[in-house]
């Protein structure tokens, strides 16, 4: 009997022995689970937030790219359109040579020739001037001439005809004319109907022929 109480006893103390370490493991299991957790998810935080945030930012930076380019290039194709025709031409349209044909039929529709010529007011560079800007309405292209005389000088127009090449023209009376360097200006008139240009009183020698486009 004797053993046997002692065998209860051991058995007793190794059972609370036991119990004891499993609650022991367990407390420390959790509070080993609980660090472990904290820490883990700490460093899995940064590094994920570190991956993400470059994913992300490549990402963001790829699309706001090509959607920045895709803006910047339609507005600045606006302003560099308006900025180029603007400084270009300064009109909205596009001028062109017409033919011979086109630059005859235009003069003689165009009324500039009609108007009245006022010493000191309204004189050849008027008539040029005028010539020059209603052809460019119509979209041709139309230079103003300065004849450059041994005494004085005089304006008229002129058409880069694409079949006929450079052509002169009289803004005063549409006549057209052969301008050329050394020659009196009234022997360069092409003969026209109702117009007749008598020998003037001053030389009306060309000495040069500036030609603006």
């Amino acid at each position: 009997m004797k053993w046997t109480k002692q065998i209860f006893i051991a058995i007793g103390i190794l059972g609370v022995v036991c119990l004891s370490g499993f609650i022991v493991y367990n407390i420390a299991y959790g509070i080993g689970e609980a660090e472990g957790y904290d820490k883990g998810y700490s460093a899995g935080q940064k590094i994920g937030y570190s991956l993400g945030q470059q994913d992300g930012y490549d990402e963001g930076y790829a699309t706001g790219k090509g959607e920045g380019y895709d803006l910047g290039e339609a507005d600045g194709y606006e302003d560099g359109y308006a900025e180029g025709v603007e400084v270009g031409l300064g009109h909205g349209y596009t001028l062109r040579d017409p033919t011979y044909k086109e630059a005859v039929t235009f003069l003689r529709k165009d009324r500039t020739d009609r108007n009245k010529y006022v010493e000191d007011t309204y004189v050849c560079s008027h008539f040029a001037r005028d010539a020059c800007n209603n052809a460019e309405e119509e979209g041709l292209r139309c230079a103003f001439v300065e004849l450059r005389f041994g005494e004085g000088g005089h304006s008229i127009i002129a058409f880069d005809t694409i079949d006929e090449g450079l052509l002169f023209f009289e803004s005063q009376t549409d006549m057209r004319a052969t301008p050329v360097i050394g020659k009196r200006w009234y022997k360069c008139l092409e003969p026209k109907p109702g117009y007749y240009y008598e020998k003037p009183s001053y030389d009306d020698t060309i000495m040069d022929i500036l030609v603006i486009w």
